[in-house]
């Protein structure tokens, strides 16, 4: 699928790995919709940059995505309205942070499943009938640890677990229309909190990693555009983009 002229929203786009997609995708042609919750200085700067490349090819729309009865359907509704169409879907947007048992709290619990998997579910279903119109695709963030759980991570390898699972079954519920896939990033961008992986804990998990090097954000972004611009006849699939870490995991 050409991505010429073709509208992608992004959620949690406007930084890291999520502004690396947008640029990916834009570089492709497509028209960008950039979401975004607090990082507006972020977003903005994104925008105008896409912009001076290409007018009229990138938008901003600012959502607290757990709001799903309100923000989420406004989220959708101000993508159509600017660009008057949905081809693609991605959904990076995330919240990570370690909840070690003995420590987790409801709002911990809430926070974690309603980014990684609450906010996902109502954003692909208020999205759905925007994309089915097109033969349009979602394509979800995951994350190896969905299968493989993180010591310390309890609600945030559960939520991604869900994720996973709602990946699979959205496939099914949407097919044919829609075509919905994910990706498993391993050790691409590490976490900005360096308590998190500390230099030790990088350097021991980049040497068990086959490629024996961290990922970078342009490796999910060229993934991205490979489940939206080719894979036409790939659904229900999550690819590891993890230069192989999780087969030592």
């Amino acid at each position: 699928m050409s991505m010429q002229d073709k509208v992608v929203l992004v959620t949690g786009g406007a930084r890291r790995v999520g502004s690396a997609i947008c640029r990916m995708l834009h570089g492709e042609g497509a028209r960008i919709v950039i979401h975004y919750r607090s990082s507006a200085s972020e977003a903005n700067a994104l925008a105008a940059e896409l912009e001076r490349i290409r007018p009229d090819s990138a938008a901003v729309v600012q959502a607290d995505l757990l709001d799903v009865a309100g923000a989420v359907p406004r989220m959708v509704d101000r993508a159509l309205a600017r660009f008057g169409r949905i081809d693609a879907l991605v959904q990076n947007a995330s919240s990570f942070f370690p909840t070690p048992v003995g420590s987790i709290d409801e709002a911990d619990f809430h926070d974690l499943v309603g980014t990684n998997l609450k906010a996902p579910l109502f954003v692909a279903q208020a999205a759905a009938p925007a994309l089915a119109r097109v033969a349009g695709c979602i394509v979800n963030l995951i994350d190896i640890h969905a299968d493989r759980p993180l010591r310390g991570h309890v609600v945030y390898s559960i939520a991604k677990a869900g994720l996973a699972g709602l990946t699979r079954s959205l496939a099914i519920e949407l097919g044919p229309d829609v075509r919905v896939n994910g990706i498993a990033p391993g050790a691409v961008m590490w976490p900005e909190d360096d308590a998190v992986f500390d230099p030790a804990e990088r350097e021991r998990i980049v040497g068990q990693t086959p490629l024996r090097r961290a990922g970078s954000p342009e490796d999910i972004a060229s993934a991205a555009r490979y489940l939206i611009c080719e894979a036409n006849f790939v659904t229900g699939q999550i690819i590891a983009v993890d230069g192989g870490r999780s087969l030592h995991l």
